[in-house]
């Protein structure tokens, strides 16, 4: 499953681990994400978001 980054705060969604505290489940893809869904560290929305490379994930 591929990891995507937000732009603004480089907040790593990971579906693996998912967003326990918006209520996310581990192994949701993040195009599967409501469009209601915003990053849990700075709000941004999900356009804000782009996908990374694991080589990317430090």
């Amino acid at each position: 499953m591929e990891k995507w980054r937000c732009a603004v705060c480089m907040y790593i969604y990971d579906p693996k681990i998912g967003d326990l505290e918006s209520g996310i489940e581990p192994g949701l893809p993040f195009n599967d994400l409501p469009e209601t869904w915003g990053c849990p560290e700075c709000g941004a929305s999900k356009d804000f978001f782009e996908q990374i490379e694991d080589a990317q994930y430090i």
